[in-house]
């Protein structure tokens, strides 16, 4: 069969959504090896995936899934492809905590870094959070923290037989791309980070689709989330707007006071530090900008503004570090 669908493929033929659902159901079942699995994402690193494949792609993982419950609470996801190659520091996930500090209840959805040192996986690992896709303690912790952990893997059996593959490539894949459709939370409120423009026109038209509030994300200059290193697309349904370092985050920051350290825990040293508000004045403005954006994204403030105080309000007066060290101690 994949033979087939490679030959396919070779021939400069596309996916139907039918199609790259079947594929991926396949993949998952354990029909293939990794060779023939290989070959396959290697395609889509020749050319651009199209919104069916896509689709077609989401729709399996998310029917394959392990699902959860939260009874209808209305969460937030902060999430990067990433890929962007730029290795920053933790910004969604320390975003993740501040907007749970601001009282935005957060199911965030993470893995292991298959591009970075240190994914947010890797950085909630090495703080002390304990892994589950048991709905009583994600439930437990979402009600007293306001946030919970999504660890990919523990809900995507089906990317098993992938992973190891992604490590060895260590390039970015459609799976990147995947990570920000298939939170098992399915939350209400998406804030996405893309690395290119290409990707931000294929979330744009996924997430038109849905009525739930989303903004999609890109700096300019490459990175998946407001970097304040440059000028930063803003998609949302309303249209898109651009909007320079100092609207987003009051100055302009530089590539060097962004990065992430050489190794996991330098990176949960770095995000300890941070969240605790003893982080640089950059590395302040840049977390505290896409908390902002997320904060502005659930229409519960009248302005861009008002939502950055809110997210200066939560991590300089402790509570997104509260929200933290709760979280830890109900482990």
């Amino acid at each position: 069969m994949m033979k087939k669908i490679l030959q396919h493929l070779f021939d400069y033929k596309t996916l139907t959504h039918q199609q790259a659902y079947d594929v991926l159901m396949e993949i998952s079942n354990g029909l293939y090896n990794e060779h023939e699995i290989t070959a396959f994402i290697t395609v889509f690193l020749m050319r651009t995936i199209t919104i069916e494949e896509l689709r077609g792609f989401r729709d399996a993982l998310l029917d394959l899934c392990v699902k959860v419950d939260f009874g209808g609470v209305e969460t937030f996801d902060i999430v990067g492809t990433g890929g962007d190659g730029k290795n920053t520091f933790n910004i969604s996930t320390l975003s993740c905590f501040i907007v749970a500090g601001a009282g935005q209840k957060v199911t965030k959805h993470g893995n292991y870094g298959a591009t970075s040192v240190s994914g947010s996986s890797n950085v909630m690992e090495q703080l002390g959070y304990k892994f589950s896709n048991d709905n009583a303690k994600l439930s437990k912790e979402l009600q007293e923290t306001n946030i919970c952990f999504l660890h990919a893997p523990l809900f995507h059996p089906a990317l098993k037989n992938v992973g190891a593959i992604r490590k060895n490539l260590g390039v970015r894949t459609f799976f990147n791309m995947l990570g920000p459709m298939v939170n098992p939370a399915k939350p209400k409120y998406q804030l996405v980070g893309v690395y290119n423009l290409e990707m931000a026109r294929i979330y744009n038209y996924l997430l038109q689709k849905s009525d739930n509030p989303f903004t999609i994300i890109h700096s300019l200059d490459g990175y998946d989330e407001i970097s304040l290193t440059s000028d930063t697309k803003v998609i949302t349904k309303e249209g898109e707007k651009v909007y320079t370092p100092a609207q987003l985050g009051k100055r302009i920051v530089y590539a060097d006071d962004i990065s992430g350290g050489d190794s996991v825990e330098e990176a949960a040293a770095l995000f300890a530090k941070i969240i605790k508000g003893e982080g640089t004045w950059s590395q302040n403005a840049v977390v505290l900008a896409n908390a902002a954006m997320a904060l502005h994204c659930t229409g519960k403030y009248a302005s861009y503004d008002e939502a950055y105080k809110t997210a200066v309000d939560s991590l300089e007066k402790g509570k997104a570090y509260h929200t933290l060290q709760k979280l830890i101690t109900l482990q």
